[in-house]
């Protein structure tokens, strides 16, 4: 990084217009900083509580990742992801998955157009829902695999390919996706190659008995808010750079190994209770993603540096949705959480010597 000591930011005025890109890695990460609480002051206005869930979302975007939310209806979960674009003035397309729904009706088609002049026709392409910034999938796992696979070009590459022409997508590009954890019956899990594209599985769970006085106060009155646009995509593209270059000491790079590894049951150095109770473990992707997210929450938390408590702290959205349990731990009640608990009390901070 280039100064431990970030300049004053110029996101200071609440409401103005928003600052040029700074080429200065210590300018950005203060801008990072700044823009984070600005989103949150701003969403708050709209968002009652879940604070810990629009860190984790805040998080995999400047890590250039996509999210999957989990959580039972009418815990606003597409709200949020909708008030996220208009603070960070993305574009935003919301598309409901349904069983009937097509590939098609996401990437887009080709559609015959008539000259009214001469008359002649020809092939154009109309595009879909997917040529957006911020993409929400709502309740994805309502549509057959084969419409789920339209959205995995766009997840890795950011772009989409129609008609053998590939067509890039705007940039930055966030898939945020929405699942229900009750009513399974007529649904479609994603396959494990598609779920370990997202970088977080993130749960959002019940309001707090407060909160939700205050949510019934706001949605069952008059109550209006205006949002101002915090940060814009070249900023956050900018971010997303200045991330990359944070230094992950290599303590930390072998606690991430140990922890991933090690989750994996034929791995000669995995725990017996892995062996027992998970059925596949993560792959290198899920390595990758803890690093970049944690460089990620250290900058939002004031430091230059990624520390073990930061791996600790996003192990369970990066590991939830990439560990498979045996049936055995699922007719037991052991759920992913449960064992990735057990993974982070067994696995030494600060060494990479084995503990069985």
């Amino acid at each position: 990084m280039a100064s431990p000591t970030p300049p004053p930011s110029n996101l200071s005025n609440p409401g103005g217009p928003m600052p040029e890109v700074s080429v200065d890695d210590a300018e950005r990460a203060q801008l990072l900083v700044d823009a984070y609480q600005r989103i949150t002051q701003e969403m708050s206005k709209i968002i009652v509580g879940q604070e810990q869930v629009i860190e984790q979302l805040l998080i995999a975007i400047l890590a250039r990742g996509h999210c999957l939310l989990e959580g039972v209806p009418g815990l606003a979960k597409t709200l949020m992801i909708r008030t996220l674009a208009d603070a960070m003035d993305l574009s935003f397309r919301r598309i409901q998955f349904t069983p009937d729904l097509m590939p098609a009706d996401i990437t887009g088609t080709d559609i015959i157009q008539e000259d009214k002049v001469t008359g002649h026709r020809e092939l154009v392409f109309e595009k879909g829902p997917i040529f957006a910034q911020m993409i929400l999938a709502d309740e994805i796992n309502r549509t057959p695999p084969k419409t789920q696979a339209a959205l995995l070009e766009a997840m890795q590459e950011h772009s989409v390919t129609v008609g053998g022409n590939t067509l890039p997508l705007d940039e930055p590009f966030f898939v945020l996706a929405t699942q229900n954890p009750i009513e399974q019956e007529g649904t479609y899990p994603l396959p494990e190659a598609q779920r370990d594209r997202f970088l977080f599985h993130v749960m959002v769970e019940y309001p707090q008995r407060e909160q939700e006085r205050l949510i019934i106060e706001r949605t069952t009155s008059t109550f209006s808010a205006h949002l101002d646009a915090v940060i814009s995509g070249e900023q956050i593209i900018a971010c997303q750079e200045t991330v990359r270059r944070v230094p992950v000491p290599d303590h930390v790079i072998d606690f991430v190994l140990d922890l991933v590894r090690r989750s994996r049951p034929k791995d000669p150095d995995s725990f017996p209770f892995v062996q027992e109770l998970v059925d596949w473990g993560p792959g290198p992707r899920a390595c990758q993603m803890l690093v970049l997210a944690g460089k990620v929450r250290a900058v939002l938390h004031g430091r230059y540096h990624v520390t073990i408590d930061d791996i600790e702290a996003l192990a369970y959205p990066v590991l939830r949705h990439r560990i498979v349990p045996t049936f055995n731990a699922e007719a037991e009640g052991i759920t992913v959480d449960m064992i990735v608990h057990r993974l982070l009390q067994a696995v030494p901070r600060g060494t990479a010597a084995a503990v069985l």
